[in-house]
């Protein structure tokens, strides 16, 4: 049995739903523990139907029936609920076996009612990182959509979310996508001060419509890299963003790319689509998004 969690501990947070990619993210999940020294805690979210949803299934049926089936539909959710939580009391026990075996001590598990997002904003003041599928169960077979709440997450958890896409590769090689924007800084104090970029070579790229430019704003954040010991290479990128972004991972080998989310506003986004969206869609590498 793991230790009792304690509210003062800041938690490497694995989100299990079942999908094709809870072994990754619990083996992601653990790794980000280790290298952190943050508790691994794995959280499974049960989303409830109630019984008023069932009731309006009925609202077309005559009124003699409607009692009667609708304690037969009533049941059945609960039956359903049972399963789910069965389900998920499964999962998590496998992934703390995982994580049991991978070397960690004390993994926490739990399992939550409400969705997923509601679960991570009660905690969020003892989230460190959230570790998640880009799709979760019921879209795992989807390859050209993303998970149905995966934008919202990243938009109302403000903690940094590690997007995993692909089975475990421990990174040896990290790319900050860089535009000097608000979220960008964040990102870039992040990889300046946290141990899990100690060791990892730093490739600062920013797609530009001048090279010169683009240049003079990655000077100063390659000195400012090298004076708190990073190991850092540059690149100004021509281009459409996310296309040249993706192309510069797979040529040199960058296994996590670390950039801001959602940096402009929502209007904008409309018009021309997101940067992020786009990033989260083509490449294959995971992604460590801040807000």
């Amino acid at each position: 049995m793991a230790d009792t969690p304690k509210k003062e501990r800041i938690w490497t947070i694995a989100c299990i739903d079942g999908s094709q990619f809870s072994s990754a993210v619990c083996d992601y999940a653990v790794w980000l523990s280790k290298q952190l020294a943050s508790p691994f805690k794995a959280i499974h979210a049960i989303e409830q139907n109630t019984v008023a949803a069932v009731a309006d299934l009925t609202g077309a049926i005559g009124l003699g029936a409607q009692e009667h089936l609708l304690t037969e539909l009533t049941e059945l959710e609960q039956q359903r609920n049972k399963l789910e939580i069965q389900k998920g009391r499964q999962m998590l026990e496998a992934v703390k076996s995982r994580a049991d075996k991978a070397g960690l001590e004390n993994p926490y598990t739990v399992q939550r009612h409400g969705t997923l997002i509601e679960s991570l904003i009660d905690i969020e003041e003892e989230i460190r990182v959230v570790v998640l599928g880009i799709r979760g169960e019921a879209h795992e077979d989807s390859d050209a959509h993303l998970g149905a709440h995966l934008e919202s997450l990243v938009r109302s958890v403000h903690r940094p979310i590690f997007v995993v896409n692909r089975e475990f590769i421990e990174p040896k090689a990290v790319m900050l996508a860089y535009d000097g924007s608000a979220c960008c800084l964040k990102a870039l104090d992040m990889v300046k001060t946290s141990p899990l970029f100690k060791s990892l070579p730093v490739h600062v790229v920013h797609v530009a419509k001048d090279e010169s430019e683009g240049e003079a704003l990655l000077s100063g954040v390659k000195t400012e890299l090298e004076n708190a010991g990073r190991q850092v290479f540059t690149k100004v990128l021509l281009g459409e963003p996310s296309e040249a972004l993706c192309q510069y991972q797979q040529s040199n080998g960058i296994d996590l790319t670390v950039m801001g989310a959602f940096s402009h506003n929502r209007l904008r986004e409309l018009v021309f689509g997101s940067f992020t969206m786009k990033m989260l869609l083509n490449t294959d590498k995971p992604l460590l998004l801040l807000r």
